[in-house]
């Protein structure tokens, strides 16, 4: 478990306006600009998203990977172990300054805000819960679309609060790419509604629909190991 970490500067909960509500127009998506990390936000029911996702990911895949599943804040987290089979990826939950390794997949730790910061490095922060939650999908997303720009990709998916919809909109103005879990095929619906409320055209895609997604997005991967598109 990280030690317990402080940012000097502290992260502000979101009460009223967002990163994405001060920017007036989209950033166009950059043409053939491959991601430095990607980004999995989820909560309620995300767990069978993430373990299909893992389950599909080919041993060479070799972008980041950082999922983040709101969890309980006073116990250890059992995400890896529900992982670890399935993973052919390095599974681990990240330290704070630790830089951002190829061929990782990175689980959010339970009770820290987890952040991007330059470098790509994370941070971990003790700072308040947002949405009640700590950690929380919206600091993650927000704090990786101002580090990484259109280099940053994100998915919401099966959630039982909003959390992470502004931080999904952030992505997509700052030109990452972005996707959402199809609200019909989520075990619960409500987040990946936060998100096409504010929205609307987002890729809309089904729990397969996202591996395959995500799959695509490494362009270092052997072509033989590649999913459909």
């Amino acid at each position: 478990m990280p030690a317990a970490h402080h940012r000097g500067r502290a992260w502000e909960p979101f009460q009223g306006s967002h990163i994405s509500d001060m920017m007036d127009t989209p950033t166009p998506p950059v043409e053939h600009q491959a991601p430095e990390a990607i980004l999995v936000g989820g909560s309620a029911g995300a767990i069978e998203v993430v373990s299909l996702l893992m389950g599909s990911l080919p041993a060479d895949f070799a972008t980041p990977i950082v999922v983040l599943i709101h969890l309980p804040r006073h116990r250890p987290s059992a995400l890896h172990g529900a992982l670890a089979g399935r993973c052919r990826l390095v599974l681990r939950e990240p330290e704070d300054k630790e830089p951002l390794a190829h061929s990782t997949v990175y689980l959010a730790p339970p009770d820290y805000h987890l952040l991007i910061d330059p470098g790509p490095s994370f941070a971990l922060s003790v700072d308040e819960p947002v949405n009640f939650s700590r950690p929380s999908i919206d600091v993650l997303f927000e704090s990786a679309s101002q580090v990484l720009g259109p280099r940053c990709a994100g998915v919401l998916v099966s959630g039982a609060n909003p959390d992470g919809a502004h931080g999904l909109r952030s992505i997509q103005r700052a030109g990452g790419l972005v996707a959402v879990q199809n609200p019909d095929d989520a075990t619960c619906g409500v987040m990946p509604k936060a998100a096409l409320a504010l929205c609307p055209n987002l890729p809309v895609l089904s729990a397969m629909e996202i591996s395959q997604w995500v799959q695509q997005l490494s362009p270092w991967q052997t072509s033989s190991s590649r999913g459909a598109r």
